[in-house]
């Protein structure tokens, strides 16, 4: 099973969604992501990555299950990772308004 630190970088905006898509959904989705989106992606991943190998690391990535885990270990989330939080949520909401969430 990916983890959701090796599916992101490809479709960046679905944070600590981790969702795992066919390669030409991938290219689709990689289109409608910008750079900054991208970014910020990288940056909720980099604050999460011990919370999620810790807490979450036995989630399948897909349909926000991963941020969901997370955040029903808010307790024990680190600090960095607890502020982080809901920025990969309005991350996760911006993809699936504009449609760009896989499946």
């Amino acid at each position: 099973m990916p983890s959701i630190f090796r599916v992101l970088p490809q479709a960046a905006a679905i944070v600590a969604l981790g969702a795992s898509t066919s390669a030409s959904a991938q290219s689709q989705l990689q289109t409608q992501i910008t750079p900054q989106m991208r970014s910020e992606a990288r940056t909720v991943m980099q604050a999460c990555r011990t919370d999620y190998e810790s807490l979450c690391s036995n989630v399948a990535p897909g349909g926000g299950r991963i941020l969901a885990c997370l955040q029903s270990h808010a307790g024990k989330l680190t600090s960095s990772c607890a502020q982080a939080l809901p920025r990969a949520q309005a991350l996760r909401d911006g993809a699936v308004s504009a449609g760009v969430t896989p499946k």
